[in-house]
């Protein structure tokens, strides 16, 4: 699956959205940041989360961090990570390359505020050197997102 799952999503869906390939590993932040040449801020990390029995992702700004106060707040209970064994099962994307588009299973996908802070934000697409340019709002619909607010801003010196 992965990019290739990813593709098809997007030719499905909105074909003028391309991949962006890359010889360097986009598999963090800071690598991906690097590779775009845009701020940590505009990567959107897809994390993948439990609550109770059931598996959602959390697309957010990626100099952020999730807020377990506000994360308890907007689903009654504390966020727990899936575990990497279990990510790309769930998902169909490794651990580097999550992204909400192209999912082997249906999950439930929130977009946190943060994201709206930016025109253009970059999410990875099905690999560890892939990317797509998307405006916040729009990736939200394509994917069927709810917005809610669980991020900790940067500033707030985490």
């Amino acid at each position: 699956m992965s990019v290739h799952s990813v593709r098809a999503f997007f030719a499905e869906r909105h074909p003028e959205i391309e991949i962006e390939e890359f010889d360097t590993s986009t598999a963090t932040v800071a690598l991906a940041a690097a590779a775009l040449s845009v701020t940590e801020g505009q990567i959107a990390k897809t994390l993948a989360l439990r609550v109770e029995d059931r598996a959602i992702l959390v697309v957010m700004r990626g100099d952020s961090r999730l807020d377990n106060k506000k994360f308890k707040t907007a689903f009654g209970t504390k966020a727990r990570m899936v575990g990497t064994e279990d990510v790309e099962q769930l998902t169909g994307h490794p651990v580097g390359g999550v992204c909400p588009f192209g999912l082997a299973t249906p999950l439930q996908v929130y977009c946190d505020v943060s994201l709206k802070q930016f025109d253009v934000v970059f999410p990875a697409a099905g690999s560890k050197n892939t990317a797509v340019r998307i405006e916040p709002e729009h990736m939200a619909t394509l994917v069927g997102a709810e917005w809610i607010d669980v991020a900790l801003a940067p500033e707030a010196g985490f």
